[in-house]
């Protein structure tokens, strides 16, 4: 299991174990414990550490989300600093890309791991490849050594975890994770992993079956997980730099860098994002053009976390019903139908309604190589300020066969059970 899914794993297990002892009942006794211990103060005595807790958990979301050029020479501080603490000689050099992508093209030059990458032919990885090695001699770097990823991170990173579980216990551990990394985990674990997925797909091609890219694909990913990821390092930072000061230096890159690369005898590093575009639940979203540029052109596209290919966005500003009909990729096809609305694309291509009650109508589209929309036209029984009522459309599942049960369905009760006293 990996030190990441150790992290996640270890919070989900604390947090299982918690009760709501103190939540919801009688306080506990505050008399004297039998052991002698302080009496329970209702959790006053947590307070301060609380608020200093939440105020760094913000300074580590700030630097997660941050965008602009790195600060170079505060990053090679820090990186210097993590290599003193795992008692190793400072790297000798540092070479700076202007993205993962090129990067971890390096990587894979260095470690003569790139022949795969050029066997599979994928558009464009030559040249990625080729401005890599261009970046590389630049700096008078033709070898870097061997990682040093385990002495530098994973056993600084394991040492602190384990003394402050053992310092606080399962489920003070759970109440930490909660007030520090673990509102931060899944938003910046997703973004990650889009970057993995996108320099994968570029340096090696798509994974599709029969592509000549499974070996390609592997050298890559291989490649990727041996980096450092800098500022992307801040839900676990969040809830242990402050408590280890072995951990001082990898602080240090994370709030000055993006992601980096420890090797025996430099470290490759790249630039932050100067662009980054997230919807209300912070995934990678843009409806205008890439979610995530980085300084050499290297981008994202996606729309409310799927990715979606480069000139999607310039297609749904002149979008048709006949468009979305006919997009073959029933992920990009659903895409196309939220941004033209489903009501519209109703409307537009002779929906029939299958049932209507007093919760609304049932609407039925068949789509081809997908499942039919369907959805439920219901009216707000409030009136708006200037008296008319606002029609809402609710997706549910193709099974549906009344308007009462599609209604009741995004409730999560059956049809039978669906019995409000007040519409509103």
């Amino acid at each position: 299991m990996s030190e990441d899914a150790r992290v996640n794993g270890t919070v989900d297990a604390g947090i299982r174990d918690s009760g709501p002892e103190t939540a919801g009942g009688p306080a506990p006794d505050t008399g004297p414990a039998p052991d002698n211990r302080p009496a329970w103060d209702g959790g006053r005595s947590q307070d301060a550490p609380r608020a200093a807790a939440g105020a760094g958990a913000a300074d580590w979301r700030a630097v997660a989300w941050r965008t602009g050029a790195a600060d170079r020479a505060a990053a090679e501080a820090g990186m210097r600093e993590a290599y003193r603490t795992a008692g190793l000689a400072e790297p000798g050099a540092v070479v700076w890309f202007d993205s993962p992508l090129t990067a971890t093209a390096a990587v894979l030059l260095l470690s003569g791991a790139a022949d795969p990458v050029r066997a599979a032919g994928a558009p464009g990885a030559e040249a990625v490849l080729a401005e890599a090695a261009a970046v590389l001699a630049a700096h008078g770097v033709s070898g870097a050594g061997p990682s040093v990823r385990e002495a530098v991170r994973t056993a600084p990173w394991e040492a602190a975890r384990r003394a402050a579980q053992e310092e606080l216990g399962p489920l003070g551990w759970a109440g930490h994770w909660g007030l520090t990394g673990r509102e931060l985990w899944e938003p910046v674990q997703r973004l990650t992993l889009r970057i993995r997925d996108a320099v994968t797909d570029r340096l090696a091609g798509p994974d599709e079956p029969g592509a000549p890219s499974g070996a390609a694909r592997t050298a890559v990913r291989l490649a990727l997980l041996d980096a450092l990821l800098g500022q992307h390092d801040a839900p676990w930072l969040a809830a242990l730099a402050d408590r280890s000061a072995a951990l001082a230096g990898q602080a240090g890159v994370a709030g000055a860098a993006g992601w980096w690369w420890p090797r025996g005898d430099c470290v490759l590093a790249c630039e932050r994002p100067v662009a980054l575009h997230r919807d209300e639940a912070g995934r990678p979203h843009r409806a205008d053009g890439p979610c995530v540029e980085f300084p050499d052109g290297f981008a994202l596209h996606a729309w409310r976390g799927m990715p979606v290919p480069a000139g999607f966005s310039e297609r749904l500003a002149a979008l048709t019903a006949g468009d979305v009909r006919d997009e073959p990729n029933a992920e990009l096809r659903r895409v196309m139908l939220e941004h033209y609305g489903y009501d519209r694309y109703l409307a537009e291509t002779g929906a029939r309604p299958l049932h209507r009650d007093e919760t609304g109508v049932l609407w039925r589209v068949e789509m081809e190589r997908d499942e039919p929309v369907v959805m439920v036209e219901v009216v707000n029984s409030t009136p708006e300020p200037d008296g008319t009522h606002r029609v809402y459309w609710l997706r549910v599942p193709p099974h549906t066969r009344t308007a009462k049960a599609g209604v009741a369905w995004t409730f999560g009760v059956t049809e039978e059970d669906y019995a409000p006293q007040r519409q509103t």
